[in-house]
C-alpha cells in the first residue's frame, strides 16, 4: 500500500509539473522574450541536463555499457526524429499561451485525449470503443464550457486557438510514435535522443541568436532552466517511476492533474479571469478521463 501510494504521489507530481509551464511562459512573455528564445532555451538546457544525467549513470553502470552500445545507431536516430513532434509541441502550444490566456491554452492541448482515439484508428485500424466514444462526446462539451465558448464575456483569438489544436495533434502524434520506437533504449538515453530532436527543429525555425544575444546571467537561462527541469527532465523520470507502481488506469487519471493545476495556477498567480462555468468544463474533462479506467479501477 504504501508503494503504491508513493507512485501516485510521483505520477501526481509530474502532473504538476507539467501544470505549472503555461504561467512560467507567461511570465517570459512579460518579461520582454520571444517565442524563439523561450523554447530554444528550454530545449537546450533540457538536452544538457538529460544527456549529464544519462552519461553520468552511464558511467556507473559499466556492466551495462557493451549491452547499450548494441543497438544500431539506425534506430538511435528514428528515436532521435520522434523529438520533431515534442518540438513541435513546445512551439505551437507557447505560441498558443502567447495568444491566449494560459487558462484556456491548457484545455485545446488536451484535445489530444480523444485526437490520439483517431489516430489510433486511422494508422493501427483500432476501432473506438462505446465507452471511448461516449469519453470523446463528454470532452468536447467539457471543453467547449471549460473554453468559454459560451460565454460572452471571453473573446478567443482564433490564431491561438489554431496553434492550441496543432500542438494538441503534435502531442497525439508524439505519443503515438514514442510508444512504439526506441523502447529498448534505456528510458534516460531514449529521453535524451528526443530532446535533442526537439532541439534540432526548435533551432532550425528559431536560429539560437540568443546564445550572442544574452548575457550568461540573463533572466531567460533561469526561466529556461525552470522549464526544462519542470517540462523536460522531473516528469519523464517521476511518470518512469510512478506508473509501473500503480498501473496505466490510475496513472491516467492522476496525470490528469495537469489541467487543473494549470487553470488553477492561471488564476492565482498570472490573476486570469476563470469563470464558473469553465470550472464546471474542467471538472467534466476530469470526469472523461476518469470515465473509460473506472472498469479497471474496481478491478
Amino acid at each position: 500500500m504504501k508503494e503504491k501510494f508513493l507512485g501516485g504521489l510521483l505520477v501526481f507530481l509530474g502532473a504538476c509539473s507539467f501544470g505549472v509551464l503555461s504561467s512560467i511562459v507567461k511570465t517570459a512573455y512579460k518579461s520582454g522574450y520571444t517565442l524563439g528564445q523561450v523554447t530554444g532555451v528550454q530545449c537546450f538546457l533540457g538536452m544538457l541536463i538529460l544527456w549529464g544525467i544519462h552519461l553520468i549513470v552511464k558511467t556507473f553502470n559499466k556492466s551495462k555499457l557493451n549491452k547499450q552500445n548494441k543497438t544500431p545507431l539506425a534506430k538511435k536516430w528514428k528515436v532521435c526524429a520522434v523529438g520533431i513532434f515534442p518540438g513541435l509541441v513546445g512551439i505551437c502550444y507557447y505560441q498558443c499561451v502567447q495568444l491566449v490566456p494560459a487558462s484556456i491554452a491548457i484545455i485545446l492541448l488536451m484535445q489530444y485525449l480523444w485526437i490520439s482515439i483517431i489516430i489510433d484508428f486511422v494508422i493501427f485500424k483500432n476501432k473506438p470503443t462505446p465507452i471511448q466514444l461516449i469519453t470523446v462526446v463528454i470532452i468536447i462539451v467539457g471543453s467547449s464550457l471549460a473554453a468559454g465558448i459560451f460565454n460572452q464575456t471571453i473573446k478567443l483569438n482564433l490564431t491561438g486557438c489554431f496553434f492550441g489544436f496543432l500542438a494538441a495533434i503534435m502531442y497525439s502524434l508524439f505519443i503515438t510514435t514514442s510508444s512504439n520506437i526506441g523502447n529498448q533504449l534505456p528510458k534516460l538515453e531514449k529521453s535524451a535522443l528526443m530532446i535533442t530532436g526537439a532541439c534540432i527543429v526548435t533551432f532550425c525555425i528559431f536560429p539560437p541568436l540568443f546564445f550572442f544575444e544574452l548575457s550568461i546571467d540573463d533572466k531567460i537561462y533561469q526561466l529556461g532552466f525552470l522549464l526544462a527541469l519542470l517540462g523536460t527532465v522531473l516528469p519523464p523520470f517521476l511518470f518512469s517511476v510512478g506508473m509501473p507502481k500503480i498501473g496505466i488506469s490510475l496513472s491516467a487519471i492522476l496525470s490528469a492533474a495537469e489541467l487543473p493545476i494549470a487553470v488553477t495556477c492561471s488564476y492565482f498567480y498570472l490573476k486570469e479571469s476563470v469563470y464558473f462555468n469553465q470550472w464546471i468544463g474542467v471538472v467534466i474533462i476530469l470526469f472523461a478521463i476518469a470515465l473509460p479506467n473506472l472498469k479497471h479501477l474496481r478491478k
